[in-house]
C-alpha cells in the first residue's frame, strides 16, 4: 500500500486528513469557484490603480502552495498556477485567530488551496491577495522534494527543486511541478505543433490519420516493433513512417496532405533517437524536393518566430539564424570540398570500402556503396553543417523511394537539413513510377541481410496505388521531438518528451 513507504512527515499529512475529515471539512472538494487566474487577478489589480474611481478587485483564486511564512498574527504564502505566482496574505484581522491558526495546522508545502478576497499591494510593492477566507482544495500526502533557499524583495523564501535527471524523467509530474523551466519547454512544445499546424493549414494542406497498426510496415530505414492481432489471427507492425499511407492519399486525389504523429522503431537510443517519437510528414503534388526546401525553410522560420518570437536561436554551442535562404550543399560537391574524394571515381561498394580503409575510416567492408557514402557524409560533412543546410542527391541504394536525379542512375533527388551539425529533416521527390519502384523493393531485398533495418519490404498494395497513377509529388519528415530540441536549446530529446521509456528498475517502473 501506498502508506507503507510513508516517512514519518507524511504520516503527519496523512494524520492531518483524518483530522479535516473528523471535523466535516472534506480535503479533496469536487467543486471550486475560481474566478481569475494569478495573473488576470494581477491584471484587474492594476487595472484598478490606473483608475482612481474604480473599486478594489474582489477575487477568487487557487493554486499550488509553494512557499509558507508563519509570522504569528499574519502568514504569507505564495500559490502557483497555470500562469504564474501571487502572494497571498493572510492575517488575524480578516480571519479571525480560529481561522489563522487552522491555515497553519493543517496546511503544507505542495497543497492546492482556493483562497478569496481582495487584492492589494504591499510595502514592499508586491502585489498580494489579502485573504478573507480560503480552503483545501487537495492535501499533498507526499512531500515535494528538497528545499532550495530564494530571495524575493529581501524575504528569504523556500522552494522545493528537482535537478536529478533520473528522478526527473521517472517522475515527470514532480519535475513539472517543481521547475517552471521545465513547464515552459512543454508550453513551447505546443506552441511548436500548433505553428506547424498553422503554417501547412494556410497552403491548402489537409490534415488525416493513417493506420498506426499496419501490416506491412515501410516509408523508412529502421526495425519495427511488432504485435498480434488476436481475431485477425495475424502479425502486425508498430508503424515506422507514414508515407505509404500518405502517398496512397496523393493517388486518391488529395493532393496536399500532412499527419502529425507517433511513429515507432525498435531500435537504439540517444540524446537524438528515441524509439516512440512525433513526426510531421506532408506530401505535395506537383513539387519536387526544390519546392521542398523552399517550404521547409519557410516553415521552420515560421514556427521559430511564432513560437520564439525571433528566427535566432541557441543549439549546441552555436547561435544560430534560421532566416531563408538555407545553405545548400551537394552532398558529391561537399565530399569533394571537404574530404578530397569524388565519390564518382569510386562507382562501386568494393573500391569505395578500400579508400575508407586506406584512410582509417570504420565502416562495414561489406556494406552497399550507399551506406559507405553515408560514412564519408557522417566523417567529414555532417559535424560541419552548423548553420541551416539542406546535404541533398543521396546514393539510390539508400533511398528506394526517391526519384533519380535525371541522367545519373546512382543519385536520387533528396535532401536532408541539418541545424547544429544534427539532422532535422528528410525529404524526396517522390518515385511514381510503380514498375521502378518495385524494381526498388527488390533491389533492396537482394542488397540486404533479413535482418538489417534498412531493409525495405514489398508492398505489393501500395505499387498497386502507383499503378493508377500519382501526380509528380515532394515529400516531407521531420522529427517534431528534434525539432523542439533545437527550439528550447536542449541537448537531449528527453527533455521535450513527457515521459521517455527507461528501464525498469527497483525504485520504479519505465516510462
Amino acid at each position: 500500500m501506498l502508506e507503507d513507504d510513508f516517512s514519518e512527515l507524511e504520516t503527519l499529512r496523512l494524520e492531518k486528513i483524518n483530522r479535516l475529515r473528523e471535523q466535516g471539512i472534506e480535503p479533496y472538494p469536487t467543486t471550486t469557484f475560481i474566478t481569475h487566474t494569478t495573473a488576470e487577478a494581477v491584471a484587474a489589480f492594476e487595472a484598478v490603480e490606473a483608475d482612481a474611481d474604480a473599486a478594489l478587485t474582489a477575487v477568487v483564486l487557487a493554486g499550488r502552495l509553494r512557499a509558507i511564512r508563519n509570522m504569528g498574527k499574519l502568514s504569507f504564502a505564495h500559490i502557483e498556477d497555470r500562469s504564474g505566482k501571487l502572494q497571498l496574505l493572510l492575517r488575524v484581522n480578516e480571519l479571525g485567530q480560529e481561522k489563522l491558526d487552522a491555515f497553519v495546522s493543517d496546511f503544507d508545502l505542495g497543497d492546492f488551496i482556493e483562497a478569496s478576497g481582495t487584492m492589494m499591494r504591499t510595502k514592499r510593492g508586491e502585489v498580494t491577495l489579502l485573504v478573507e477566507d480560503f480552503r483545501m482544495l487537495a492535501k499533498a500526502l507526499l512531500q515535494l522534494p528538497a528545499d532550495k533557499d530564494e530571495v524575493v524583495n529581501g524575504e528569504v523564501i523556500r522552494h522545493a527543486v528537482l535537478t536529478d535527471p533520473e528522478t526527473r524523467y521517472r517522475q515527470r509530474y514532480v519535475d513539472l511541478a517543481v521547475n517552471p523551466e521545465v513547464r515552459e519547454i512543454f508550453s513551447k512544445r505546443t506552441a511548436t505543433i500548433r505553428a506547424l499546424r498553422a503554417f501547412l493549414d494556410e497552403r491548402g494542406f489537409q490534415e488525416v490519420e493513417t493506420p498506426i497498426l499496419q501490416p506491412i510496415y515501410g516509408g523508412a530505414a529502421a526495425r519495427p516493433f511488432t504485435t498480434f492481432h488476436n481475431e485477425l489471427n495475424q502479425e502486425l507492425y508498430l508503424r515506422i513512417s507514414f508515407e505509404l499511407y500518405l502517398k496512397r492519399l496523393i493517388v486518391g486525389g488529395l493532393e496536399r496532405v500532412y499527419e502529425i504523429g507517433r511513429d515507432f522503431r525498435n531500435e537504439g537510443v540517444s540524446f537524438k533517437h528515441n524509439p516512440e517519437f512525433t513526426q510531421l510528414e506532408f506530401y505535395m503534388a506537383y513539387a519536387d524536393y526544390h519546392t521542398i526546401m523552399e517550404m521547409t525553410e519557410q516553415m521552420i522560420s515560421f514556427v521559430a518566430q511564432q513560437v520564439l518570437g525571433t528566427q535566432k536561436i541557441n543549439f549546441n554551442g552555436h547561435e544560430i539564424d534560421l532566416t531563408p535562404p538555407w545553405n545548400r550543399v551537394q552532398i558529391r560537391q561537399g565530399l569533394i570540398d571537404h574530404a578530397g574524394i569524388d565519390i564518382n571515381d569510386y562507382p562501386n561498394a568494393v573500391a569505395l570500402s578500400e579508400w575508407l580503409k586506406e584512410h582509417h575510416i570504420d565502416h562495414k567492408p561489406d556494406a552497399p556503396r550507399g551506406k559507405l557514402i553515408g560514412v564519408l557524409m557522417e566523417e567529414f560533412l555532417e559535424p560541419i553543417l552548423i548553420q541551416p543546410t539542406f546535404l541533398y542527391d543521396y546514393p539510390r541504394d539508400i533511398s528506394p523511394l526517391a526519384k533519380n536525379v535525371p541522367g545519373d542512375p546512382q543519385t536520387v533527388e533528396r535532401f536532408e537539413g541539418f541545424i547544429g551539425g544534427v539532422e532535422l529533416c528528410n525529404a524526396f521527390t517522390e518515385l511514381n513510377d510503380p514498375m521502378e519502384q518495385e524494381k526498388r523493393f527488390t533491389e533492396m531485398g537482394r542488397a540486404y541481410a533479413e535482418n538489417e533495418e534498412e531493409r525495405h519490404p514489398m508492398d505489393e498494395d501500395f505499387l498497386k496505388a502507383l499503378a493508377y497513377g500519382m501526380p509528380p509529388t515532394g515529400g516531407f519528415g521531420i522529427g517534431v521531438d528534434r525539432l523542439v530540441m533545437m527550439l528550447t536549446e536542449q541537448r537531449s530529446l528527453k527533455e521535450v518528451i513527457l515521459f521517455p521509456p527507461l528501464r525498469d528498475t527497483e525504485s520504479g517502473p519505465s516510462a
